[in-house]
């Protein structure tokens, strides 16, 4: 298994950090185009949400990111320093009194473009798993 890290302080414009790990995550395991845009936008709602909701934007608290790839598949780990969150009692955004409201598709969104999501840590770290074949 190959891993590589990076950890970055709270403060939205360090997203261009993620995209650039994410950039070389690419380059350095060859992913394909299809996988590498899911997991671009995964993350980078990941991070995000870590960022605004978790760390509060607090640019003393750091997000890490975690990726290990293996034959068959790719793994991001994102943690926050936050209070966590019930990940269970999140509402739906499909739902018809939710589909006009700005926020909350994030977690949708990467559930829908990740094989597997799992919170851990009373939500203070989610972990992304895509299937490489």
């Amino acid at each position: 298994m190959d891993s590589i890290q990076i950890q970055i302080p709270s403060l939205s414009e360090n997203i261009r950090i993620v995209e650039s790990f994410i950039d070389n995550a690419k380059e350095r395991f060859h992913l394909n185009d299809d996988i590498y845009g899911n997991i671009m936008i995964a993350v980078t709602e990941s991070v995000n949400n870590a960022i605004v909701h978790g760390n509060q934007k607090a640019s003393d608290k750091c997000v890490s990111l975690k990726l290990h790839v293996d034959d068959s598949t790719l793994k991001i780990v994102v943690s926050d320093e936050g209070p966590g969150f019930n990940y269970n009692t999140l509402p739906d955004p499909t739902a018809p009194e939710n589909i006009e409201k700005p926020g909350g598709r994030g977690i949708f969104l990467m559930k829908h473009l990740c094989d597997e999501v799992h919170f851990e840590d009373e939500g203070r770290t989610v972990s992304m798993v895509f299937y490489l074949n």
